[in-house]
């Protein structure tokens, strides 16, 4: 029987790459805050609740959450409802209608000291509004009863809309001299793999329901945003020789640098061992994401 799947968040980074890689596994109805059939507006937790129950689905995937990490700071309320409320509703939603739930955290869960990669079990001690309300959500959803897969990832890029390597390839081409943090350290992760890993782990999650919850995922290998941003210049040298790069220097500087209304964690890395041999899937090093993304854009 062709499982039913209900997406939401479908026009950001993640749902995007969603509505591609869920869709060998069933039917996928994919809403957006916007959507207008059903609702998909995380603001109004009667709606969502109103499209699950119209829907019926046997898997939910949420992709949709507020990821304005410094405009949090000043709407807490908004920040909550989107990434904490909604998403535990969903999950009572769930748990009533024996539905999976998949949702997505954040290393800002954690207060990014030290230098070890972060594991499952590790005591969350966030240091914004966007990572407290993150962390409120998985609890929620782990006390709701639902059948759920939390994924937690950081540093995600996509393709399609802004990041981080297109935001460097512009000043690169505009500047000599770049000025990029060099004390923060994490893995670039593809919307696409972290879509590719959710549908392979929910095809396990049907035969093996036991190893659902809460798991790590990010590419491969670490790296900080400066060592990011030469990266990112190097291939784009390589792949496409024609553009004229300014920039000489990629200058490194401490966070302090650049103050931000909501503090960013130092350590963003993520121990992903418990999600690799649980679904037995390779994670691919961070370059070759970035690499691929790269050349698709160029």
């Amino acid at each position: 029987m062709t499982q039913s799947i209900l997406l939401f968040g479908k026009s950001g980074q993640v749902g995007w790459e969603l509505q591609r890689s869920l869709s060998v596994l069933g039917h996928v109805t994919a809403l957006d805050f916007d959507s207008q059939d059903h609702c998909g507006d995380f603001s109004n937790p009667d709606g969502i609740v109103q499209a699950v129950r119209a829907l019926r689905p046997d898997v939910i995937v949420n992709a949709a959450a507020h990821t304005a990490v410094d405009k949090a700071e000043s709407e807490p309320e908004l920040a909550q409802l989107l990434n904490a409320t909604t998403p535990g509703v969903l999950a009572e939603e769930a748990a009533r209608s024996r539905a999976w739930l998949v949702h997505y955290s954040t290393d800002y869960v954690f207060d990014g000291s030290g230098s070890r990669p972060w594991v499952e079990t590790d005591r969350p001690a966030p240091l914004s509004v966007y990572g407290r309300t993150k962390w409120e959500g998985e609890q929620r959803i782990q006390q709701s009863g639902a059948k759920h897969l939390i994924l937690r990832t950081s540093w995600v890029y996509a393709a399609r809309g802004g990041n981080f390597a297109k935001t460097m390839l512009r000043l690169a081409q505009e500047r000599e001299r770049l000025t990029v943090i060099d004390d923060q350290w994490g893995a670039p992760t593809g919307a696409d793999l972290l879509a590719d890993v959710t549908a392979h782990a929910l095809r396990h999650l049907q035969a093996c329901p036991q190893d659902g919850g809460l798991y790590h995922c990010v590419a491969a290998g670490e790296t900080n945003w400066n060592l990011y941003a030469k990266e990112v210049l190097a291939q784009v040298a390589l792949a496409q020789p024609a553009i004229k790069l300014k920039a000489t220097e990629v200058a490194p500087v401490p966070t302090s640098a650049f103050p931000t209304p909501a503090a960013r964690p130092h350590n963003s890395r993520l121990d992903t061992t418990r999600l690799q041999n649980t679904f037995g899937i390779t994670l691919p090093p961070w370059q070759q994401g970035v690499a691929r993304m790269l050349r698709e854009i160029l």
